[in-house]
């Protein structure tokens, strides 16, 4: 008798990974812990069981041959092992030569760009969708700016605005974090054309709504929504900001060892205002513990792929493009992820 097909997660070993293994097994999903760490992938199993529901799989992103067997064994692949500039291609080729479903939780701006560049055409051919950055950095901002401007004309500016603190970075992060900082390419989206150079850092102060208030914060945050947000809201500015006290808290990138409680104390708003002709529109979650906002996002979606409630079509989506945004959002809130406020005018 042939296998059902599950779920694949791969990069399960990591604390991302695991949390999206869990959240999918409380659905009733049969899932598959993949990566390149037999021993890891073992040891996950045995702690998140049970047995008849979880198998590994083990497939080195330099063995072609193991990942096409994964992703011909899955009818979804989450990919939660960055930096994604360097994993993403091997695991998003395969699944778009498996035709399986494909979610990661990428930040890399450049590499969100790359797979609606470069695998569009390839995803419709193979009829599957793929979402770049379902996760709580480049999808929360995305979501949330979708549901604020649904309906909205005249819009002249989108500023997504993150506030981030207790945040402990897994290798991964840490990783991905350090060769962000070190961008000078990067991806700005301004006057309606996206643009790609040089953008020198700068502060500037945003005012979140009570009671965290006016903020200093970082400009601009190389996050994935630069390249997401304009393929469905019509504004001719996106800026994306970022507390500049999330990076000088002490153990931010000493923290790469720190267990799971210790993750989960982070404190997160997100907030998006939206200047537009006339008037003006704004909303925010907030929450507790972003790693897992950012693993039920991509948990939530991937079931949605598996049992057949996608977005009806294929290609390269974004967050907001492959579910409806409001709806998703208030799905979060009713799972304890997030609270969301929306502060909008009639329509």
């Amino acid at each position: 008798m042939a296998t059902a097909r599950g779920i694949a997660i791969y990069g399960a070993t990591g604390h991302t990974g695991r949390l999206v293994a869990a959240e999918l097994l409380g659905r009733g999903q049969q899932v598959i812990l993949a990566g390149r760490d037999e021993a890891g992938l073992a040891t996950a199993a045995a702690a998140l069981g049970p047995p008849d529901r979880v198998r590994t799989h083990l497939a080195p992103l330099q063995d072609p041959s193991a990942l096409r067997e994964l992703a011909e064994s899955a009818s979804v692949i989450v990919h939660c092992a960055g930096p994604f500039s360097v994993t993403g291609d091997a695991v998003a080729s395969t699944a778009a030569a498996a035709g399986c479903h494909y979610i990661d939780h990428a930040v890399e701006s450049h590499h969100v760009k790359h797979l609606f560049d470069d695998y569009d055409s390839r995803a419709q051919r193979a009829g599957i969708v793929m979402i770049p950055a379902l996760s709580f950095y480049g999808g929360m901002g995305d979501l949330l700016s979708a549901a604020v401007t649904d309906a909205m004309s005249g819009i002249e500016r989108v500023i997504v605005a993150y506030s981030v603190s207790g945040w402990r970075m897994t290798t991964g992060a840490k990783n991905t974090a350090a060769q962000l900082f070190a961008e000078t390419e990067r991806i700005t989206f301004s006057d309606g054309a996206q643009h790609i150079g040089y953008v020198e850092p700068r502060n500037v102060v945003f005012a979140f709504p009570p009671p965290l208030g006016p903020r200093t914060m970082i400009a601009p945050f190389p996050s994935a929504e630069i390249v997401t947000i304009p393929r469905h809201v019509a504004t001719p500015n996106v800026d994306l900001l970022i507390t500049a006290k999330t990076f000088e808290e002490e153990q931010v990138f000493a923290s790469e060892h720190a267990d799971a409680a210790t993750r989960a104390q982070s404190d997160f708003t997100v907030a998006v205002s939206v200047v537009a002709r006339p008037g003006a529109a704004a909303g925010q979650v907030s929450g507790h513990d972003l790693w897992r906002a950012g693993a039920l996002a991509a948990a939530e979606g991937a079931a949605a792929l598996a049992d057949g409630r996608g977005p009806g079509r294929a290609g390269v989506l974004s967050p907001a493009e492959a579910f409806p945004a409001l709806a998703f959002l208030r799905r979060l809130e009713e799972l304890g992820a997030l609270t969301l406020s929306l502060q909008i005018p009639a329509r």
